[in-house]
């Protein structure tokens, strides 16, 4: 046998012959010599394992190619491909939070394509400021006499609070300390800051005689953070940010407003709960307010500083400022989203996040009535497929308690057994992966920011059925 065995790993093909084959040939041209070879390689390494283990046949010079071809397209395949986002969350962390509008695209991709004006001044043909592109815009649209940017809100605020308060004193509700994804929390950043964290009040009840009782000639900065992921109900007290301002003032120190997601409108206008806007917390006397860019505002990843001129200018001439700056892509996208807010009559068809927010209801269930056979078709006779009704949610710690009616599709298992999780996978494993959630014993494919049909059947259609059973 074991004469047998080598004989049989003999017979397997050489590097040099899998080379020669005209499917080598092709992941030549495509992948080039050193990954070929090395692929190549890899193919004939299993293969000789599997020899040893029992396989009764010998791959070919030919088949070893489409192995390696198989190993060099599952290499070269991006973890950041597109998928089908059907959890039901629209601005899902994990997924990269918002889409974004078509003019954002065309903007970034011009930006990449060709050099662009980033620090040149055109009229006056010398240096210019990156920010120039879109302070005006951000002073229009929320009021403030000056604005920023950065690459993300958290980095705004880190940069803010370390321009007011290194060193010095920053005083906050201990109801507002508040945790956001990947355990990220505000008593950290405020520590990395430079900041001396004064808590003042409890958890659920703060009073205006609190943050008097705090200050002193160590104060650097009030902060007020929006707990936008979270909501305390029952027994509970805070102090708005108007009287936080007024008691700044007297105090002659700054008020910070962090909104965390932020909104440039009202979004009960869209039948959505209101969140307080970039442009009410302005004229509530903050002297700065912070604010994502990826979230509510449906841009990309950003954190937008906008408020009172000299504490912008402050924030501006702090070194860490460089180091948080955001790039010509991403501000070419973000000058062609703020654009959109000049149009609020559009804003709803033209801002992806918007209009999937809004999208209505009847319109959701006619396209999970119309997918059901299909999808019924697609995951086979091993499991049932029934219409539902769900309930989205906006997501990215933004309304959490504010959920939407939607529609869609529930997958159950007739086998039970884990065939559950196997079709989960499986849809992730497509080539355009599908994301849903696994709910009450069922896979739900929340409908709600599905908006290429074809696609979606297209891909759906190379489910292996088989590999589910």
């Amino acid at each position: 046998m074991e004469g047998l065995g080598s004989a049989r790993l003999r017979d397997l093909p050489s590097v040099d012959a899998v080379l020669n084959t005209a499917a080598a040939t092709k992941l030549l041209e495509r992948f080039g010599r050193a990954a070929s070879t090395s692929a190549i390689r890899a193919a004939l390494g299993d293969a000789r394992t599997a020899l040893r283990s029992g396989a009764s046949s010998v791959l070919s010079a030919d088949e070893l190619a489409l192995e390696a071809r198989d190993r060099l397209e599952a290499e070269d395949r991006s973890g950041l491909r597109p998928l089908f986002n059907l959890t039901g969350t629209v601005l899902h962390t994990n997924l990269g939070r918002a889409v974004l509008a078509e003019v954002a695209i065309e903007a970034a991709t011009a930006a990449m394509r060709e050099p662009v004006a980033l620090e040149f001044d055109l009229s006056a043909g010398g240096r210019g400021e990156r920010d120039d592109h879109v302070r005006s815009l951000l002073c229009a649209l929320s009021g403030a006499e000056d604005a920023t940017l950065v690459n993300n809100n958290a980095a705004a605020v880190l940069l803010c609070l370390n321009t007011l308060s290194d060193g010095r004193e920053a005083i906050v509700s201990r109801g507002e300390l508040i945790e956001i994804g990947g355990a990220f929390r505000m008593p950290d950043i405020m520590a990395r800051a430079g900041a001396k964290l004064v808590e003042v009040g409890t958890t659920n009840r703060t009073h205006a005689k609190d943050y008097r009782s705090a200050l002193n000639a160590q104060t650097g900065v009030i902060l007020k953070v929006h707990t936008s992921n979270y909501q305390i109900k029952g027994f509970t007290a805070e102090v708005g940010a108007r009287e936080l301002a007024v008691i700044a003032g007297e105090a002659n120190v700054p008020l910070m407003n962090d909104l965390g997601s932020g909104t440039l409108v009202d979004l009960s206008h869209y039948g959505l709960q209101k969140e307080p806007t970039v442009r009410e917390a302005v004229a509530e006397g903050a002297g700065l307010v912070t604010f994502s860019g990826d979230k509510l505002l449906g841009g990309p990843q950003a954190g937008f500083i906008v408020g009172k001129r000299e504490l912008i200018a402050a924030v501006n001439r702090n070194p860490m400022k460089r180091a948080l700056r955001v790039d010509k892509i991403r501000l070419a996208a973000i000058e062609a989203t703020l654009k959109l807010y000049r149009d609020p009559d559009r804003l709803a068809e033209r801002l992806p996040t918007l209009r999937l927010l809004a999208r209505p209801l009847p319109e959701i269930a006619a396209l999970a009535q119309h997918l059901l056979p299909a999808v019924t078709q697609a995951v086979g006779a091993n499991f049932m497929v029934a219409l539902c009704e769900c309930r989205s949610q906006i997501g990215s710690g933004a309304l959490p308690l504010d959920t939407i009616a939607s529609a869609g599709l529930v997958i159950r298992s007739r086998a039970g057994g884990g065939a559950l999780e196997r079709l989960a996978a499986a849809l992730r494993g497509l080539d355009r992966p599908v994301i849903g959630r696994i709910e009450d014993g069922g896979l739900v494919l929340d409908l709600r920011c599905l908006t290429d049909e074809a696609a979606f059947l297209s891909t759906l259609s190379r489910l292996n059925t088989h590999a589910l059973a």
